[in-house]
């Protein structure tokens, strides 16, 4: 069989793989079910074409060529909703907030519960390094071409900047640029333009009342639109992620895989006992944890299938406010900051265990506690505008390792399993949020007990 006729094979195939999908959605199946039909479906096929071909073959390269044309048309779409949403669901929080005087007290409780717990995941991180005895380990192999382009491109971005001046420049100069996105920082400069929008509309709404409630029903009206496109979206999901999955398996090689399994092993033990520091968050404020997960699964299913915190916000909003019990307003201020502020998987534990691993050959003891207490402090200020988006995380973990002068060739090599770390990382990121979202609201007496006590009353479906 010629080169050409395998590759259409292989896309015949998938497409046929697709159409079960899309006869399935049309017959109404539940949107956690097909996404997890779609997730096994594509890790399958694209095992078996490593198999069968090797992930290197000619044919397999063109054919993920056209499957890409839907994965990665998913996932362009989904970063086309990331300033829209960010924006619009800050300024909305805004609009619908009752007694201005309590926004001091949300956001700093939401920010404390984000940032604190970033810092916990940092130090939760440098153990698990520790721990499974990776600090200095010395990954073999050949980073890809593509992946050193990407890590050059962000690193021409920091190149000559301090910390304080990385930190200033996460400050919007030119809005209409950032918008744009025309800067890795653009997200959380977009965050910081809204609060300020956002701030300026609480006082035109005690000055001039009549001209704040057109501002706001314009914000509403945007929002429901917003809204819409995020559903059409999200209605692609099952198809996107198949076609990343299928890609992810078939390309990253099981030898890559298996010589950096024990990274990987570390990093999900990592994200676990986050995760069980969330579960202890939830019983000090009196949340029953098995309620709380049950309700939060789609969201959390959807995060790791997707590896997009930006595409599952409407999604985090829905279940905070009609399942949780949150005020709307809390839950659009901690799905929008947790967005882009303080991601405890990819700026706490991914970049923390990636320096710990790389510091020592370069002579850093690891095991000072000035050494330690540094790379925390780093890794949250750091965590301020990671992209809500797959590989958020690697502009954060370079921040760190420029701040703390280590090499990056490791990454470079580590990038290869990088969406098997990241569909954890984004999974342990949304739930930050959303638990951000339940304790300030319980912390400011807006959490409606009896609908998060509910258990019969879950969000099963973003469409």
């Amino acid at each position: 069989m010629t080169e050409n006729a395998l590759a259409g094979l292989i896309v015949g195939l998938g497409v046929i793989i697709l159409t079960v999908l899309a006869y399935l959605h049309r017959r109404k199946t539940g949107f956690t079910a097909l996404v997890f039909t779609a997730l096994i479906a594509g890790t399958i096929f694209g095992l078996l074409l490593q198999l069968s071909l090797g992930s290197d073959h000619p044919a397999l390269s063109t054919a993920l060529d056209w499957l890409g044309i839907v994965g990665n048309g998913y996932v362009s779409l989904l970063k086309m909703l990331i300033i829209p949403l960010v924006f619009i669901s800050l300024v909305s929080a805004f609009t619908q907030l009752e007694i201005a005087q309590n926004i001091k007290k949300i956001a700093g409780t939401t920010l404390t519960v984000l940032l604190g717990t970033t810092a916990v995941a940092s130090l939760i991180g440098y153990l698990s390094t520790i721990s499974f005895r990776l600090q200095g380990a010395n990954f073999s192999g050949v980073a890809d071409k593509a992946a050193l382009a990407n890590i050059q491109e962000h690193q021409d971005e920091l190149t000559g900047l301090t910390l304080p001046q990385q930190i200033v420049n996460f400050l919007p100069s030119n809005i209409f640029a950032d918008f744009s996105e025309t800067r890795a920082t653009s997200t959380i400069a977009v965050v910081i333009f809204a609060i300020f929008v956002g701030v300026a509309y609480l006082a035109v709404r005690k000055s001039d009342p009549e001209s704040a409630e057109v501002f706001a029903k314009l914000i509403k009206s945007l929002q429901l639109i917003i809204n819409r496109i995020v559903k059409l979206v999200l209605s692609l999901t099952p198809y996107g992620i198949f076609a990343l999955i299928t890609n992810a398996s078939a390309v990253n090689s099981i030898k890559t895989i298996g010589r950096l399994g024990i990274f990987i092993v570390a990093v999900y033990v990592a994200l676990v006992v986050v995760l069980l520091v969330h579960t202890i968050l939830l019983l000090v404020h009196g949340v029953n944890p098995i309620v709380y997960y049950k309700k939060a699964w789609p969201a959390l299913i959807f995060a790791f299938s997707s590896r997009t915190s930006a595409g599952t916000l409407p999604l985090n909003v829905k279940i905070q406010t009609e399942s949780l019990g949150v005020d709307s307003t809390i839950a659009n201020f901690a799905a929008s900051f947790g967005l882009t502020i303080g991601q405890n998987g990819c700026a706490g534990v991914y970049p923390s265990m990636v320096a710990t691993i790389i510091a020592p050959a370069i002579g850093i003891n690891v095991f000072s506690w000035q050494f330690i207490l540094t790379l925390i402090l780093i890794d949250v200020i750091a965590s301020f505008g990671v992209a809500g988006v797959g590989g958020g995380a690697l502009f954060t973990t370079l921040i760190v390792l420029g701040t703390l002068n280590l090499p990056v060739a490791t990454l470079g090599i580590l990038i290869a399993i990088d969406p098997i770390v990241d569909m954890g990382r984004t999974l342990v990121n949304v739930n930050d949020s959303i638990l951000a979202g339940v304790i300030t609201a319980k912390r400011t007496d807006q959490l409606n007990e009896t609908l998060l006590r509910d258990i019969n009353i879950t969000v099963s479906s973003a469409l």
